[in-house]
């Protein structure tokens, strides 16, 4: 039997990433599918790179390409990126596939926050009253105002001394 472990654990992580409540209320059937598909197959060297930039570039294709295959009824920016972002970050924090590609390591502090209602509740909780603007709704999220959201976790998670994809892990909690 020859089975390549490593993909195996991807497309495992890909299910794990990407459930219905994941994508809730974007948009329609086929989302789910769509990106489990996507993410089972993505190369994901492609986001082991120690320079910011470079990993900014490889996020923005992703995001432009998983885009591409969401069904047309939920396509949005936004939702491309949360999605692509929550898989990087899980594929991140799986111990074959962080060993396999070296992602915390290379690109850990240039990982982003998967932007929901939630995160952007609690950046604004961290934040001054007024520092973010009101919240879209994942749909409606552009890259200028995600970037405008990343930059505001970055300084939370730098005064918190933690990356900034890792705030998620504590206000997961708050979800209930």
């Amino acid at each position: 039997m020859n089975l390549d472990m490593t993909a195996a654990h991807q497309e495992r992580v890909a299910r794990i990433a990407v459930g219905a409540s994941t994508a809730r209320n974007q948009g329609g059937p086929g989302v789910v599918a769509a990106a489990r598909q996507f993410f089972a197959g993505l190369d994901l060297r492609r986001f082991a790179r120690r320079n910011a930039r470079r990993y900014r570039a490889e996020l923005d294709m992703a995001t432009d390409e998983l885009l591409g295959r969401l069904p047309p009824v939920a396509a949005s920016w936004g939702l491309a990126r949360k999605l692509l972002n929550i898989f990087i970050r899980d594929a991140s924090y799986h111990v074959v596939l962080n060993a396999e590609y070296g992602l915390l390591d290379r690109a850990g502090r240039h990982m982003e926050l998967p932007l929901d209602s939630l995160t952007a509740a609690g950046l604004k909780r961290a934040l001054e009253r007024g520092a973010l603007p009101g919240w879209p709704g994942v749909k409606n999220v552009q890259p200028v105002l995600s970037a405008r959201y990343q930059q505001a976790a970055a300084q939370v998670a730098s005064r918190a001394g933690i990356r900034r994809v890792d705030l998620d892990v504590p206000w997961w909690g708050v979800r209930r």
